[in-house]
Parts: C-alpha cells; structure tokens; sequence
C-alpha cells in the first residue's frame, strides 16, 4: 500500500519561486533500488521527468530546469521536496512524484518510463501555472 501525495502546487508570476512537497506513505514496500522523482505534464504534451534522486542524495536535473530547480528529500519525514526558482510559463504543467526502479540520470533523460501510471508508484499530481 504506496501512496504518494504532492502538495503546494498554485499559480504565480513569471520569476516567482514555489516548493513542492511529496509524502510518501507505506516505504517498507518499496525495494531499495527505486528512486524518487518529480515529472511533468503540460497539456498536449509527454510527461517527463524533471528532477530525480539517488538514494545517496545525488541529484539529476532536466536541462531546461537545471539551475533553477532543487531536489531535497528528508527520509525521516518520508517527504521528497521540488524547489521551483526563476519560474516562466514554460513550466506550466501537472506535477507528479514518483518512485522508480531506474536511476536518477536515467529518469530525466528517457520519458518512456513516464508514460504511465503502471510502472512504478505515482501521486495524483499538483497543477503550478506561471503566469506572464
């Protein structure tokens, strides 16, 4: 029983800052050869991956939000974090959470394992809208 909930999703100006948040329910469940994740999904579009994890904290980033986004995880609260900094319109999507069975780097780089809910464990998802 995994279950992953996103928070602090809302609207906000071009340049302006949000954090998400993600709980995760039930991790005795989940092997440890999984990583955590955020992804993306603008209507019209794939969902990719956006930022991801490693289990030794290492972090892997989508070009387009390299150096603007943070990826945090505090294993004692169960919560996995999304800094979002220097926002523009182009990051309007539906964000989703996730744990997977492939490596960090690999997750932001092939959307193919993104495509579906039946591969891995996923939120229901936070809607962030920049506005111009």
């Amino acid at each position: 029983q995994v279950q992953l909930v996103e928070s602090g999703g809302g609207t906000v100006q071009s340049g302006g800052s949000l954090r998400l948040s993600c709980v995760v329910s039930g991790t005795q469940y989940i092997s440890n050869d999984y990583r955590l994740g955020w992804f993306r999904q603008a209507p019209g579009q794939k969902r990719v991956g956006v930022a991801a994890i490693d289990n030794d904290g290492g972090a892997a980033y989508a070009e387009p939000v390299k150096g603007r986004f943070i990826i945090s995880k505090v294993s004692a609260e169960n919560t996995l974090y999304l800094q979002m900094n220097s926002l523009t319109p182009e990051d309007t999507a539906m964000y989703y959470c996730a744990a997977l069975p492939v490596p960090a780097a690999i997750l932001v780089q092939d959307p193919s394992y993104a495509q579906g809910d039946d591969f891995g464990y996923w939120g229901q998802g936070t809607q962030v809208t920049v506005s111009s």
